[in-house]
């Protein structure tokens, strides 16, 4: 099992002098002592703050969390990264139990499953939205992928190319490890009220479930083709029951409407039994490759 010693803790800041201080502080008392402030251009005291606390503060290259996480991964030595916000919302003394269940996985997922009431109801069912969408397209149970607190070995964290847009990078994270080695687990932790403005509106929310299909579209190809081949569902379906609504009750045949509405159903809902098949494929695909390396790893040298 992994202990603090062995992580970086990045924390990604814009105008987070509220917070900063506390964040660092908090790190330190659960023993993490590699810590790198990446800074986006803050027009506060965050980065005096941070220095001040002994953390090492770097001025990001580009814009937007995304970059800000790649850039703090370049002064990463130990083998595992935890990426944690800087306006003390997520409460670093969870960090025991994430490095208790890291064994074994890839990446280990603070879900805001305590506090919750702190989230904005809107953020909450934006979030809600976005994980159940991306455990569709991946294939997994995850009840919080937009978490800004995870654990990730350092090693797979560079394999990520780093292409979601701002707050994507949680759920590019989530999609490469989810897609590759399938080793991606979560932990509750306690959600607080931020310090300081909030950052993240509808505008992010809706660029990071673009950017959660995108993804699927690298990792899955098949599967988001065959789900926009369902798509003819939506207007089939009801025209096909108006067509019967009026024949039944009213006594109207509509043959034209009656042959079209069947053949968007009929396409739609091969489509959809596709994207379901393409699922479960991918599914047996990640089991075979993990009892693979597992038998890889018991064989005798």
């Amino acid at each position: 099992m992994p202990s603090s010693v062995d992580v970086t803790a990045i924390v990604p800041t814009l105008d987070e002098e509220e917070g900063i201080g506390l964040v660092i502080d908090e790190l330190r008392a659960n023993g993490v002592d590699k810590i790198v402030v990446v800074d986006g251009g803050s027009r506060d005291r965050t980065r005096e703050i941070a220095s001040s606390k002994g953390a090492r503060v770097v001025m990001q290259e580009g814009r937007g969390k995304a970059l800000a996480v790649k850039t703090g991964l370049r002064f990463v030595e130990t083998p595992w990264v935890l990426v944690i916000d800087g306006d003390h919302t997520y409460d670093a003394s969870y960090l025991g139990a994430m490095l208790s269940a890291a064994e074994g996985y890839d990446e280990v997922i603070g879900a805001r499953l305590i506090g919750r009431e702190n989230i904005p109801l809107l953020n909450r069912f934006g979030n809600w939205v976005i994980t159940k969408t991306f455990n569709i397209l991946f294939g997994t149970r995850l009840s919080d992928v937009c978490s800004g607190m995870y654990l990730v070995r350092a090693d797979v964290l560079r394999e990520v190319w780093f292409e979601g847009r701002s707050f994507s990078i949680e759920v590019e994270v989530a999609a490469h490890v989810a897609s590759t080695s399938r080793r991606i687990t979560e932990v509750p932790v306690r959600y607080r009220k931020r310090k300081g403005k909030p950052k993240l509106g509808m505008r992010h929310g809706l660029q990071i479930m673009l950017d959660a299909v995108r993804l699927a579209w690298r990792y899955n190809p098949t599967v988001v083709v065959f789900a926009l081949g369902s798509v003819p569902l939506l207007p089939g379906v009801p025209i096909l029951l108006w067509v019967f609504y009026e024949y039944v009750f009213r006594r109207v045949e509509h043959f034209v409407w009656a042959i079209i509405s069947l053949q968007l159903v009929s396409v739609g809902f091969v489509s959809m039994l596709l994207a379901i098949v393409s699922l479960y494929l991918k599914r047996m695909e990640y089991r075979l490759t993990e009892r693979i390396e597992k038998a890889v790893r018991q064989r005798p040298k």
